[in-house]
């Protein structure tokens, strides 16, 4: 009897169990028997639902189009949450959240939704299970989400399942596939940022040495939210200090009331492409620093509606280390998608470009491609896109160019850098050792965050050097013998020459024009000029050429050095302060781009250059009167050095002869092994006293 009266209390405290669950997990219709209390609330939260599921389903249509509809879904969303707010219970509210949420970057939040209004009601929509089977992918449950994704495709309607089989049979694939990518140790590092906020912030643009991150981020303003609660984007900036990223700062001479977003950063860190919206379309824009202050951005890739430009939207951009194309990304394209694009300078001065050209069908797909940056090397593109084998969503690709110009077939960068939600906005420093990218995935601080990748792997030497002097050859350059972190990155093949244009005497930084010339052409591989403010520069040199490099600045002579890179040279970081001599008599330049044969004095083709430049100076100080000075190393007898030395420098001075330069401006002199500038006791060394130089004489 006992045992029976026990039953009885167990069996009747299941039923209020089930009894509760019940009442509390009741699929709650918006209705006004379900609200007799509060009919004006009832009628505002349908109001909102009605506006809501506008936006939701042109959002639906431009994602089965292929395009981008995270703002709309976000205006869904907050109209949506307004109803919820009233009735949190409702299944198909919460489906229609939880599938809103699945094309922002709030993805992460979907599946709590969803699965909600799977537990309030299982008579829901006939697309609930392709957007459950993609929360489910979303987790890292892959087996779960093909049976639910299978299942979609075997019950829905034909003509529903047209609309999503495209998608459908990518994202089985990408399940199935994901082990494969997921199971590889990358030993690689992804860390989130501190400068990372509850809002999105993303596009992150680092110079070539690491030391400024320049990124975009919706988080409050001064400007006030819109009536969906959103504040604009704007840009802001962040300098390294002890290996961090810190202090954050607007960069207000670019922040408007609209949108300002970030696109891509010189590698020198002094040219900024954004994007901004005219007449209803984006295109680039370019923003140079001057000084401490960034000027007023001008439209890149020629006029409106020309060159790149179209009557589509442009967006996402970078420079390439010659600086004679843009790549970027645009949906004005022949697909309509989102896709990587490229047009190339013709003429500067009047801001002429060619007509946009696909980056190739290896790279582009049918779905959307979402950024672009080409390293410094010149040869290695990185990208993201939600085509090709990716994990979900956007994943980041690594593409390598060939000797014809073409971009071979992409490589998934693989987890953790990849992961099922989206992972985009790739740039690395010039080492190719650190990367920042933008995630929105779990564990993040809001929506879309930054993320520092790091590279490990072996131990190796340490390839970065930093030198007083610069060489002719640096193919074996003097290294401090540290030993550097380990990395599994492929070895970037190019050199980054950086530090300060600054006055000899004064010490102040000058603003100076550098050339970056081809020895072998002649021709010019880039130009730009170093920081009025602060007299920086950084230049990114690859690998497989002869550089000759010129420095100048009004009122003081030219500077020049010389690179000469094998191709398949290793990674090289030189940094070097470069002071430039006032146009003052006994003042000297040392020409480090005249060659000569050795034993020889017949002025080699590669110098020509150089002297053209020594000419140019000539003819713009029509005053000036020099002594080109041939020197030699102690290698030899000191009789055949200092005539060999005469013998160059009479021959530079038949080369300026030839030009028009008059003779009464010309004296050469052959100084021979005399007169060194550093030990010969060294290749090295011999390399530096091996040299051709002028000195004012009058001016």
């Amino acid at each position: 009897m006992i045992v029976s009266n026990i039953n009885k209390k167990n069996l009747l405290l299941t039923y209020l169990f089930l009894l509760t669950n019940l009442i509390f997990s009741q699929d709650i219709e918006f209705k006004n028997s379900n609200f007799k209390e509060d009919k004006q609330g009832l009628k505002l939260a349908k109001e909102n639902l009605a506006i809501a599921d506008d936006f939701r389903e042109n959002g639906v249509q431009k994602i089965l189009a292929m395009q981008d509809a995270t703002v709309i879904f976000k205006k869904a969303i907050f109209k949506y949450q307004k109803a919820q707010n009233f009735n949190p219970n409702n299944a198909e509210l919460n489906y229609k959240i939880g599938s809103s949420l699945l094309f922002t970057n709030k993805k992460k939040e979907a599946y709590s939704y969803l699965k909600k209004a799977k537990e309030l009601n299982t008579d829901l929509p006939s697309d609930f299970l392709f957007y459950y089977a993609m929360a489910l992918q979303l987790n890292g449950d892959y087996v779960q989400a093909i049976e639910q994704f299978e299942q979609f495709s075997a019950t829905v309607k034909r003509k529903v399942y047209e609309l999503f089989e495209v998608f459908t049979k990518k994202y089985i694939k990408e399940c199935q596939g994901a082990n494969e990518i997921l199971v590889t140790d990358h030993r690689i590092w992804v860390d989130n940022l501190p400068i990372n906020t509850e809002h999105d912030e993303w596009s992150p643009c680092l110079s070539a040495d690491g030391e400024l991150l320049i990124f975009t981020s919706n988080q409050p303003n001064e400007n006030k939210v819109n009536e969906y609660g959103m504040y604009d984007q704007n840009i802001y900036y962040a300098n390294l200090s002890a290996r961090k990223f810190h202090e954050v700062l607007p960069i207000s001479e670019l922040n408007t009331e609209n949108n300002d977003v970030s696109g891509g950063l010189s590698y020198d860190g002094q040219r900024l492409l954004i994007f901004k919206e005219e007449d209803g379309n984006t295109d680039v824009f370019e923003s140079k620093l001057s000084g401490i202050t960034w000027g007023m951005p001008t439209r890149k890739m020629g006029e409106k509606l020309r060159g790149g430009n179209t009557d589509g939207n442009e967006t996402f951009s970078s420079f390439d280390p010659p600086d004679v194309k843009v790549y970027y990304i645009t949906d004005g394209g022949y697909s309509g998608n989102k896709n990587i694009y490229f047009s190339g300078v013709m003429n500067r001065e009047r801001n002429l470009w060619g007509k946009g050209q696909s980056a190739g069908h290896e790279i582009n797909t049918k779905f959307q491609e979402g950024s672009v940056y080409i390293h410094p090397d010149a040869k290695t593109m990185y990208f993201s896109s939600q085509g090709h084998n990716t994990l979900g969503g956007y994943d980041i690709f690594v593409s390598y160019v060939d000797d014809l110009g073409h971009w071979g077939d992409p490589i998934n960068l693989g987890y953790p850098i990849n992961t099922p939600y989206d992972d985009l906005f790739y740039s690395a420093t010039a080492s190719g050792r650190y990367a920042y990218i933008a995630s929105n995935r779990t564990g993040g601080k809001g929506g879309l965050d930054i993320y520092r990748v790091t590279y490990w792997g072996a131990d190796k030497p340490m390839t970065s050097d930093v030198q007083d002097q610069l060489m002719a050859s640096i193919a074996k350059p003097e290294s401090d013998n540290t030993i550097a972190e380990p990395i599994i990155v492929e070895e970037k093949s190019l050199t980054v020459f950086k530090g300060k244009v600054i006055d000899a005497i004064t010490r102040k930084p000058i603003e100076a024009a550098i050339e970056i010339i081809l020895n072998k052409t002649g021709k010019i591989y880039t130009s730009f000029h170093s920081n009025s403010a602060t007299g920086k520069f950084l230049l990114s040199l690859p690998a497989g050429a002869n550089y000759g490099i010129s420095v100048v600045a009004d009122g003081y002579l030219f500077h020049s050095e010389n690179f000469d890179l094998p191709k398949g040279d290793g990674f090289n970081s030189i940094t070097k302060d470069i002071e430039l001599k006032n146009i003052k008599v006994g003042n000297n330049i040392t020409l480090r781009n005249v060659f000569f044969d050795t034993g020889k004095w017949e002025v080699k083709a590669d110098s020509y250059s150089e002297l053209e430049r020594l000419v140019m100076l000539l003819n713009d100080v029509s005053t000036l009167k020099i002594e080109i000075s041939g020197h030699t190393d102690n290698v030899g007898s000191t009789s055949f050095n200092e005539l060999l030395s005469q013998k160059r420098a009479d021959a530079v001075v038949k080369y300026l002869l030839a030009k028009g330069i008059d003779k009464k401006r010309l004296s050469a002199k052959g100084y021979g092994q005399s007169k060194p500038v550093h030990s010969n006791e060294t290749d090295e060394g011999r390399a530096a006293n091996r040299r051709t130089e002028f000195e004012i004489i009058e001016n």
